[in-house]
Protein backbone atom coordinates (compact mmCIF):
# COMPACT_ATOMS: atom_id res chain seq x y z
CA UNK A 1 0.00 0.00 0.00
CA UNK A 2 1.29 3.44 -0.95
CA UNK A 3 2.04 5.66 2.06
CA UNK A 4 0.79 9.04 0.88
CA UNK A 5 2.72 10.81 3.64
CA UNK A 6 5.87 10.14 1.62
CA UNK A 7 4.51 11.45 -1.69
CA UNK A 8 4.21 14.85 -3.35
CA UNK A 9 0.54 15.05 -4.29
CA UNK A 10 -1.06 17.32 -6.86
CA UNK A 11 -4.85 17.59 -6.45
CA UNK A 12 -6.42 19.21 -9.50
CA UNK A 13 -9.73 20.78 -8.53
CA UNK A 14 -8.51 20.80 -4.94
CA UNK A 15 -10.15 24.15 -4.27
CA UNK A 16 -13.53 22.91 -5.53
CA UNK A 17 -16.43 20.96 -4.06
CA UNK A 18 -14.99 17.43 -4.00
CA UNK A 19 -11.41 18.67 -3.75
CA UNK A 20 -11.92 20.36 -0.38
CA UNK A 21 -13.05 17.07 1.09
CA UNK A 22 -10.20 15.10 -0.49
CA UNK A 23 -7.74 17.55 1.09
CA UNK A 24 -9.40 16.94 4.46
CA UNK A 25 -9.00 13.17 4.02
CA UNK A 26 -5.33 13.57 3.11
CA UNK A 27 -4.80 15.66 6.23
CA UNK A 28 -6.45 12.94 8.33
CA UNK A 29 -3.94 10.50 6.83
CA UNK A 30 -1.14 12.67 8.19
CA UNK A 31 -0.12 14.16 4.84
CA UNK A 32 1.57 17.49 5.56
CA UNK A 33 0.19 20.55 3.72
CA UNK A 34 3.61 21.26 2.20
CA UNK A 35 3.39 17.94 0.35
CA UNK A 36 0.07 18.84 -1.35
CA UNK A 37 -0.13 21.18 -4.36
CA UNK A 38 -3.45 22.61 -5.54
CA UNK A 39 -3.21 24.32 -8.95
CA UNK A 40 -5.56 27.25 -9.53
CA UNK A 41 -6.99 28.11 -12.94
CA UNK A 42 -5.61 31.65 -12.84
CA UNK A 43 -2.12 30.15 -12.61
CA UNK A 44 -2.45 26.93 -14.61
CA UNK A 45 -5.00 26.37 -17.38
CA UNK A 46 -5.06 22.58 -17.53
CA UNK A 47 -6.50 22.64 -21.05
CA UNK A 48 -3.20 24.18 -22.24
CA UNK A 49 -0.30 21.78 -22.66
CA UNK A 50 2.35 24.35 -21.75
CA UNK A 51 0.61 25.19 -18.48
CA UNK A 52 0.48 21.52 -17.50
CA UNK A 53 4.18 21.13 -18.31
CA UNK A 54 4.90 24.11 -16.06
CA UNK A 55 2.66 22.66 -13.34
CA UNK A 56 4.72 19.47 -13.26
CA UNK A 57 7.96 21.47 -13.15
CA UNK A 58 6.69 23.61 -10.29
CA UNK A 59 4.98 20.94 -8.18
CA UNK A 60 7.16 17.90 -9.04
CA UNK A 61 4.31 15.54 -8.09
CA UNK A 62 4.71 11.82 -7.57
CA UNK A 63 0.91 11.34 -7.30
CA UNK A 64 -1.82 13.21 -9.19
CA UNK A 65 -5.44 13.07 -8.02
CA UNK A 66 -7.39 14.50 -10.94
CA UNK A 67 -10.70 16.00 -9.81
CA UNK A 68 -10.90 19.18 -11.91
CA UNK A 69 -13.81 19.22 -14.36
CA UNK A 70 -16.09 21.53 -16.27
CA UNK A 71 -19.50 20.13 -15.44
CA UNK A 72 -23.08 21.01 -14.61
CA UNK A 73 -26.64 19.78 -14.57
CA UNK A 74 -28.90 19.02 -17.53
CA UNK A 75 -29.31 22.69 -18.47
CA UNK A 76 -25.57 23.38 -18.48
CA UNK A 77 -24.88 20.22 -20.49
CA UNK A 78 -27.42 21.30 -23.13
CA UNK A 79 -25.87 24.76 -23.39
CA UNK A 80 -22.19 23.76 -23.44
CA UNK A 81 -21.76 20.31 -25.04
CA UNK A 82 -18.75 21.40 -27.08
CA UNK A 83 -16.96 23.13 -24.23
CA UNK A 84 -17.63 20.30 -21.79
CA UNK A 85 -16.19 17.75 -24.21
CA UNK A 86 -13.13 19.81 -25.11
CA UNK A 87 -12.24 21.02 -21.62
CA UNK A 88 -12.54 17.63 -19.93
CA UNK A 89 -10.80 15.78 -22.73
CA UNK A 90 -7.96 18.31 -22.97
CA UNK A 91 -7.34 18.46 -19.22
CA UNK A 92 -7.13 14.68 -18.96
CA UNK A 93 -4.95 14.18 -22.02
CA UNK A 94 -2.48 16.86 -20.98
CA UNK A 95 -2.20 15.56 -17.43
CA UNK A 96 -1.85 11.87 -18.33
CA UNK A 97 0.77 12.55 -21.01
CA UNK A 98 2.78 14.71 -18.63
CA UNK A 99 2.45 12.02 -15.98
CA UNK A 100 4.09 9.58 -18.41
CA UNK A 101 6.88 11.99 -19.29
CA UNK A 102 7.64 12.76 -15.65
CA UNK A 103 7.63 9.13 -14.45
CA UNK A 104 4.68 9.74 -12.10
CA UNK A 105 4.17 7.11 -9.39
CA UNK A 106 0.34 7.10 -9.49
CA UNK A 107 -2.48 8.84 -11.40
CA UNK A 108 -5.98 8.81 -9.88
CA UNK A 109 -8.77 9.75 -12.29
CA UNK A 110 -12.30 10.59 -11.15
CA UNK A 111 -14.77 9.72 -13.89
CA UNK A 112 -18.54 10.07 -13.89
CA UNK A 113 -21.73 8.02 -13.84
CA UNK A 114 -22.61 9.95 -17.03
CA UNK A 115 -20.21 7.58 -18.81
CA UNK A 116 -22.72 4.72 -18.56
CA UNK A 117 -25.06 3.85 -21.45
CA UNK A 118 -28.46 5.48 -21.35
CA UNK A 119 -30.22 2.15 -20.91
CA UNK A 120 -27.62 0.23 -18.90
CA UNK A 121 -29.11 -2.58 -16.77
CA UNK A 122 -29.77 -1.48 -13.18
CA UNK A 123 -27.77 -1.64 -10.99
CA UNK A 124 -24.96 -0.42 -13.26
CA UNK A 125 -21.97 -2.78 -13.27
CA UNK A 126 -18.53 -1.72 -14.43
CA UNK A 127 -18.45 -4.33 -17.21
CA UNK A 128 -21.47 -2.63 -18.85
CA UNK A 129 -19.83 0.77 -19.20
CA UNK A 130 -19.06 0.31 -22.93
CA UNK A 131 -22.29 -1.44 -23.89
CA UNK A 132 -24.08 1.55 -25.39
CA UNK A 133 -24.10 5.32 -25.84
CA UNK A 134 -24.63 7.66 -22.83
CA UNK A 135 -27.79 9.69 -22.31
CA UNK A 136 -27.74 12.40 -24.98
CA UNK A 137 -27.84 15.56 -22.85
CA UNK A 138 -24.65 14.67 -20.97
CA UNK A 139 -22.94 12.44 -23.53
CA UNK A 140 -20.16 14.91 -24.49
CA UNK A 141 -19.08 15.20 -20.86
CA UNK A 142 -19.48 11.49 -20.16
CA UNK A 143 -17.61 10.36 -23.29
CA UNK A 144 -14.73 12.77 -22.63
CA UNK A 145 -14.26 11.44 -19.11
CA UNK A 146 -14.69 7.83 -20.27
CA UNK A 147 -12.13 8.18 -23.07
CA UNK A 148 -9.51 8.76 -20.38
CA UNK A 149 -10.23 5.29 -19.01
CA UNK A 150 -8.89 3.93 -22.31
CA UNK A 151 -5.94 6.32 -22.32
CA UNK A 152 -4.89 5.23 -18.83
CA UNK A 153 -5.27 1.56 -19.78
CA UNK A 154 -3.09 2.09 -22.84
CA UNK A 155 -0.50 4.06 -20.88
CA UNK A 156 -0.25 1.35 -18.27
CA UNK A 157 0.18 -1.40 -20.88
CA UNK A 158 2.74 0.53 -22.96
CA UNK A 159 4.51 2.74 -20.41
CA UNK A 160 3.80 1.14 -17.03
CA UNK A 161 1.89 4.14 -15.64
CA UNK A 162 0.06 3.04 -12.48
CA UNK A 163 -3.42 4.51 -12.14
CA UNK A 164 -6.87 4.18 -10.59
CA UNK A 165 -10.27 5.07 -12.06
CA UNK A 166 -13.29 5.90 -9.90
CA UNK A 167 -16.85 6.26 -11.22
CA UNK A 168 -18.98 8.14 -8.66
CA UNK A 169 -22.70 8.76 -8.84
CA UNK A 170 -24.05 12.29 -8.33
CA UNK A 171 -22.32 13.84 -5.32
CA UNK A 172 -23.85 16.28 -2.85
CA UNK A 173 -22.84 18.00 0.36
CA UNK A 174 -21.28 21.18 1.77
CA UNK A 175 -19.38 23.36 -0.73
CA UNK A 176 -21.45 22.08 -3.67
CA UNK A 177 -22.18 24.39 -6.59
CA UNK A 178 -25.50 26.18 -5.97
CA UNK A 179 -25.43 28.40 -9.08
CA UNK A 180 -28.83 27.81 -10.76
CA UNK A 181 -27.24 28.08 -14.21
CA UNK A 182 -24.90 25.12 -13.70
CA UNK A 183 -25.74 23.20 -10.52
CA UNK A 184 -26.74 19.56 -10.25
CA UNK A 185 -30.10 18.38 -9.00
CA UNK A 186 -29.68 18.43 -5.19
CA UNK A 187 -28.16 21.91 -4.80
CA UNK A 188 -30.58 23.23 -7.42
CA UNK A 189 -33.54 21.79 -5.49
CA UNK A 190 -32.31 23.02 -2.12
CA UNK A 191 -31.88 26.53 -3.47
CA UNK A 192 -35.27 26.44 -5.20
CA UNK A 193 -37.04 25.17 -2.07
CA UNK A 194 -35.31 27.66 0.20
CA UNK A 195 -36.12 30.60 -2.05
CA UNK A 196 -39.74 29.44 -2.41
CA UNK A 197 -40.06 29.06 1.37
CA UNK A 198 -38.50 32.44 2.10
CA UNK A 199 -40.74 34.19 -0.45
CA UNK A 200 -43.81 32.24 0.77
CA UNK A 201 -44.50 31.09 -2.78
CA UNK A 202 -47.63 29.03 -3.31
CA UNK A 203 -45.86 26.69 -5.73
CA UNK A 204 -42.57 25.86 -7.38
CA UNK A 205 -41.88 24.26 -10.76
CA UNK A 206 -39.38 21.46 -11.37
CA UNK A 207 -37.98 20.15 -14.65
CA UNK A 208 -39.28 16.98 -16.28
CA UNK A 209 -41.90 14.55 -15.04
CA UNK A 210 -40.26 13.37 -11.83
CA UNK A 211 -40.26 9.77 -13.05
CA UNK A 212 -36.49 9.43 -13.55
CA UNK A 213 -34.44 7.98 -10.70
CA UNK A 214 -31.03 8.86 -9.31
CA UNK A 215 -28.56 7.70 -6.70
CA UNK A 216 -26.60 10.16 -4.56
CA UNK A 217 -23.37 9.92 -2.59
CA UNK A 218 -22.32 12.24 0.21
CA UNK A 219 -19.15 14.00 -0.83
CA UNK A 220 -17.06 13.03 2.22
CA UNK A 221 -17.75 9.35 1.50
CA UNK A 222 -16.55 9.81 -2.08
CA UNK A 223 -13.41 11.59 -0.87
CA UNK A 224 -12.54 8.69 1.44
CA UNK A 225 -12.85 6.22 -1.45
CA UNK A 226 -10.66 8.35 -3.72
CA UNK A 227 -7.88 8.55 -1.13
CA UNK A 228 -8.11 4.78 -0.53
CA UNK A 229 -7.76 4.22 -4.27
CA UNK A 230 -4.64 6.41 -4.30
CA UNK A 231 -3.20 4.19 -1.59
CA UNK A 232 -4.25 0.76 -2.86
CA UNK A 233 -5.09 0.61 -6.57
CA UNK A 234 -2.53 0.24 -9.38
CA UNK A 235 -4.66 -0.61 -12.42
CA UNK A 236 -7.22 1.60 -14.26
CA UNK A 237 -10.20 -0.72 -14.04
CA UNK A 238 -13.32 1.44 -13.48
CA UNK A 239 -14.69 1.18 -9.94
CA UNK A 240 -18.18 2.42 -9.00
CA UNK A 241 -18.74 4.66 -5.99
CA UNK A 242 -22.26 4.94 -4.66
CA UNK A 243 -24.74 3.77 -2.05
CA UNK A 244 -26.77 1.29 -4.09
CA UNK A 245 -29.95 3.17 -3.10
CA UNK A 246 -32.17 4.57 -5.84
CA UNK A 247 -34.73 7.38 -5.43
CA UNK A 248 -37.15 8.88 -7.95
CA UNK A 249 -36.81 12.59 -8.70
CA UNK A 250 -40.41 13.05 -7.55
CA UNK A 251 -39.62 11.49 -4.16
CA UNK A 252 -36.40 13.49 -3.95
CA UNK A 253 -38.21 16.78 -4.53
CA UNK A 254 -40.79 15.93 -1.88
CA UNK A 255 -38.05 14.99 0.61
CA UNK A 256 -36.00 18.14 0.02
CA UNK A 257 -39.14 20.29 0.25
CA UNK A 258 -40.05 18.69 3.58
CA UNK A 259 -36.56 19.13 5.02
CA UNK A 260 -36.48 22.76 3.88
CA UNK A 261 -39.94 23.46 5.25
CA UNK A 262 -41.55 24.39 1.91
CA UNK A 263 -45.26 23.55 2.06
CA UNK A 264 -46.49 24.84 -1.32
CA UNK A 265 -47.44 22.93 -4.46
CA UNK A 266 -44.86 21.12 -6.56
CA UNK A 267 -45.54 21.42 -10.29
CA UNK A 268 -43.72 19.70 -13.15
CA UNK A 269 -42.66 21.12 -16.51
CA UNK A 270 -42.78 18.06 -18.76
CA UNK A 271 -41.40 20.08 -21.70
CA UNK A 272 -38.00 19.89 -19.99
CA UNK A 273 -35.92 16.69 -20.18
CA UNK A 274 -35.74 14.07 -17.44
CA UNK A 275 -32.21 13.02 -18.40
CA UNK A 276 -31.13 9.40 -18.00
CA UNK A 277 -34.15 7.26 -17.03
CA UNK A 278 -32.50 5.45 -14.10
CA UNK A 279 -29.21 5.53 -12.19
CA UNK A 280 -28.15 3.09 -9.51
CA UNK A 281 -24.74 1.47 -9.10
CA UNK A 282 -23.40 -1.90 -8.06
CA UNK A 283 -20.61 -0.98 -5.62
CA UNK A 284 -19.40 -4.48 -4.75
CA UNK A 285 -16.01 -3.94 -6.41
CA UNK A 286 -15.24 -0.94 -4.18
CA UNK A 287 -16.19 -2.99 -1.11
CA UNK A 288 -13.95 -5.87 -2.15
CA UNK A 289 -10.90 -3.88 -3.31
CA UNK A 290 -11.01 -0.78 -1.12
CA UNK A 291 -12.88 -2.11 1.90
CA UNK A 292 -15.12 0.92 1.41
CA UNK A 293 -18.82 1.65 1.65
CA UNK A 294 -20.80 4.85 2.09
CA UNK A 295 -21.40 5.85 5.73
CA UNK A 296 -23.75 8.84 5.59
CA UNK A 297 -27.51 8.11 5.51
CA UNK A 298 -29.17 10.13 2.76
CA UNK A 299 -31.47 12.24 4.93
CA UNK A 300 -28.62 13.06 7.32
CA UNK A 301 -26.45 14.18 4.41
CA UNK A 302 -29.28 16.32 3.02
CA UNK A 303 -29.77 18.04 6.37
CA UNK A 304 -26.04 18.86 6.56
CA UNK A 305 -26.15 20.25 3.03
CA UNK A 306 -29.24 22.37 3.70
CA UNK A 307 -27.70 23.74 6.91
CA UNK A 308 -24.51 24.62 5.06
CA UNK A 309 -26.42 26.42 2.31
CA UNK A 310 -28.48 28.39 4.80
CA UNK A 311 -25.23 29.65 6.30
CA UNK A 312 -23.79 30.56 2.89
CA UNK A 313 -26.81 31.70 0.91
CA UNK A 314 -26.05 35.39 1.23
CA UNK A 315 -22.62 34.94 -0.36
CA UNK A 316 -21.76 34.74 -4.05
CA UNK A 317 -21.30 31.09 -5.00
CA UNK A 318 -18.98 30.22 -7.95
CA UNK A 319 -20.60 28.63 -10.98
CA UNK A 320 -17.96 26.03 -11.83
CA UNK A 321 -16.39 23.00 -10.18
CA UNK A 322 -13.14 23.44 -12.06
CA UNK A 323 -10.09 24.78 -10.31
Amino acid sequence: MLDLRDERICVTGGAGFLGRHVLEMLALRGVEPRRVFVPRRKDYDLTVQGDVERLFRDARPTVVIHLAAEVGGIGANRLHPGRFFYANMAMGMNLVEQARLSGLRKFVHTGTVCAYPKFAPVPFREEDIWNGFPEETNAPYGVAKKALFVMLDGYQREYGLASAVLVPVNLYGPWDNFDPASSHVIPALIRKCEEARESRAESMTCWGTGSASREFLYVADAAEAIVRAAERVETPEPMNLGTGQEISIKSLVELVARLCGFEGRIEWDASKPDGQPRRCLDTSKAREILGWQAKHPFEQGLRKTIDWWRGRSKLVVPGSHAA
